[in-house]
């Protein structure tokens, strides 16, 4: 079962999904030096961007409470994000639409959807639902 979807996740995959979908006004993924700076300036403590990568792949997992509400405050989600995994699953559920939503396709769909009936929506979701199961089991 995927971490999102057990609501298990370690701090390196949050981070993660976190530089994956919050991205900068060009769409670019926020480098490392970037989000440090902007800790180090929050906190006024020392957050190196070797410190963040070490974090978002596990080589280090265990940074200060004050490090964390920094990380949250930059990436704008709540400090829970890293401290409860239930409210971190559903935060990540609303990070991977979001994450849909940069999609051009995705945000065309979703856009004419919204004048839809709820019959209409209902048609709508069983068509993507039948075609997501025919392209996985193409795989």
């Amino acid at each position: 079962m995927p971490e999102a979807e057990s609501g298990a996740s370690t701090l390196a995959a949050k981070l993660d999904r976190l530089f994956d979908v919050v991205r900068r006004p060009d769409r670019e993924q926020y480098s490392h030096e970037e989000v440090a700076r902007a800790c180090r300036e929050a906190t006024g403590e020392s957050f190196s961007a070797t410190y963040l990568w070490q974090l978002r792949t596990g080589r280090r997992d265990n940074p200060t409470k004050r490090h964390l509400e920094a990380l949250a405050q930059f990436f704008q989600v709540p400090p829970v994000y890293f401290f409860d995994d239930r409210q971190s699953a559903r935060i990540a559920e609303e990070l991977a639409l979001l994450g849909a939503l940069r999609n051009a396709g995705v945000r065309d769909v979703a856009l004419r959807a919204v004048t839809l009936s709820p019959e209409g929506l209902g048609t709508i979701s069983d068509m993507i639902e039948a075609i997501a199961r025919r392209e996985a089991g193409g795989r």
